[in-house]
């Protein structure tokens, strides 16, 4: 890592979720919060769920977030590195961000090391116990097969009957996030179990939606990202420590 600079986790913003106003609201703050870390970030990493919906058709793609895409052209013309991992609400990311942003899209985990440090990085559905039913609709949403079929939908109905799919998990989620406060986190089971074969120091995840920072075995950690609906929670690693922090925290 360049001296003095750091790598950046932020994960779950929904861009497009709870109507225009609140979403502009939220589009505005992580600007903000970008805005804050341009001058020594080094690697950006958005972990998925960065938008409530996204689908690239051939030759059209979800209208909205003009704010936000700017900054981020502005951010990797001026050399950050851009990770842009796929989560369970915007899976359908094909090539639209590596032509226009220069963007290295992750389907699945990815595993760096940066200045001797492991990192495990999963936007983290479909892993650990439960989850069944969404374990099954990942393997069919995608499919090949199912993106074909659904790019024959002209936008105006396909994206309008994904907003109402993407509701719909969106409501599902919430109450289920609550559960985490009275079994043990599905990911963090699934991080000990990694722990098993292999050592990371930093095991990051977004999906679960509660910012957490879990000590495991032989000093590794578990962190959750949490959201930008209600937490505004990202993590920094300055090359030495990772820490979770929350951006214009009351």
């Amino acid at each position: 890592m360049p001296t003095g600079k750091n790598l950046y986790f932020a994960s779950d913003f929904h861009l497009g979720a709870n109507g225009h106003v609140l979403s502009r609201e939220r589009e505005d703050r992580i600007i903000r919060w970008l805005d804050l870390i341009k001058d020594d970030c080094a690697e950006l990493f958005l972990m998925g769920d960065v938008f409530d919906f996204w689908f690239e058709y051939k030759t059209v793609v979800p209208k909205g977030y003009i704010r936000f895409l700017g900054k981020l052209a502005q951010l990797t013309d001026a050399g950050v590195k851009l990770y842009l991992f796929k989560g369970n609400h915007d899976m359908w990311m094909f090539d639209y961000f590596e032509q226009e942003l220069n963007a290295t899209i992750i389907t699945n985990e990815l595993e760096i090391e940066r200045n001797g440090k492991k990192f495990y990085l999963h936007h983290g559905d479909g892993l650990g116990p439960g989850d069944a039913q969404y374990k099954l609709l990942k393997k069919i949403f995608r499919s090949r097969f199912c993106q074909w079929l659904f790019a024959r939908i002209h936008p105006n109905l396909g994206i309008g009957i994904a907003n109402i799919w993407s509701k719909q998990s969106r409501i599902a989620g919430a109450n289920d996030t609550k559960k985490i406060l009275h079994q043990q986190e599905w990911l963090e089971v699934y991080s000990r179990e990694l722990l098993q074969t292999k050592h990371y120091d930093y095991l990051i995840f977004g999906h679960r939606h509660l910012p957490l920072d879990i000590s495991l075995q032989d000093n590794s950690r578990y962190i959750n990202l949490g959201e930008w609906v209600n937490y505004n929670t990202y993590a920094v690693f300055d090359g030495e420590n990772l820490e979770l922090k929350w951006f214009e925290k009351d």
